[in-house]
């Protein structure tokens, strides 16, 4: 039986800016008091685990542990078939230390020369951690496709060449509460809602959409 939350602060285990927007936005609802683990002056771990799950519990263990409350970590990246499923946990490393996206972006394109193939999809793993190293987790997934050159200003890292299924924008050019209903992220909100938030009316009535984004298949790298 998943651990249910039931506290009144949360801290988020990123330094992303990105995805703590995100983040809070899919937090709002809650009316939870939500403190960014930098603003705490929390170091971020190094990311050493195998897999976008292992690296989520690894983030959020650690603010735990360092705020004495429960921290929700998010452990994301890119997965290309054709590029043997790179960039994938590495997809941030990949940016290097300047978090360039643009020159990440253009590795993947380099990299799919020559091949039609422009299959992608995106993973989140988020972690729900306790200070004595309880840790809840779960994977979701949006499939589409890579475009070239990439599109839109909006969103982060590698949203301006990815496409949804189904879709005509990119997450660069797509309304923000769009992306939010669809995303990879938001399909992993619903599901640690689902099993760890006691609201099950805003599980069923927020955030179904988001749960037809597509999220059992694994990822090998």
């Amino acid at each position: 039986m998943p651990r249910r939350f039931t506290g009144d602060r949360l801290v988020l285990a990123s330094h992303n800016p990105g995805k703590l927007r995100e983040l809070e936005a899919l937090m709002r609802p809650f009316g939870i008091a939500v403190l960014a683990a930098g603003a705490l002056g929390l170091a971020e771990p190094e990311e050493t685990g195998a897999s976008f799950e292992k690296n989520a519990e690894l983030k959020a263990r650690a603010a735990a542990e360092g705020s004495g409350l429960p921290a929700l970590a998010d452990d994301s990246g890119l997965v290309v078939p054709a590029l043997g499923d790179d960039p994938g946990i590495y997809s941030a490393r990949w940016a290097g230390p300047e978090k360039d996206f643009a020159a990440a972006m253009r590795r993947v394109e380099e990299g799919l020369a020559g091949t039609l193939d422009r299959r992608a999809h995106f993973v989140a793993a988020l972690a729900l951690a306790w200070p004595d190293g309880h840790a809840e987790t779960f994977r979701g997934e949006v499939h589409g496709r890579l475009v070239w050159p990439p599109r839109g200003l909006r969103g982060f890292g590698y949203d301006p060449i990815f496409v949804p299924a189904g879709g005509a924008m990119t997450f660069g050019e797509m309304d923000p509460e769009e992306k939010h209903r669809i995303s990879h992220r938001a399909d992993a909100f619903a599901k640690l809602v689902a099993a760890c938030f006691a609201s099950t009316s805003f599980a069923s009535a927020s955030l179904a959409p988001a749960g037809r984004a597509r999220g059992t298949a694994q990822r090998g790298g």
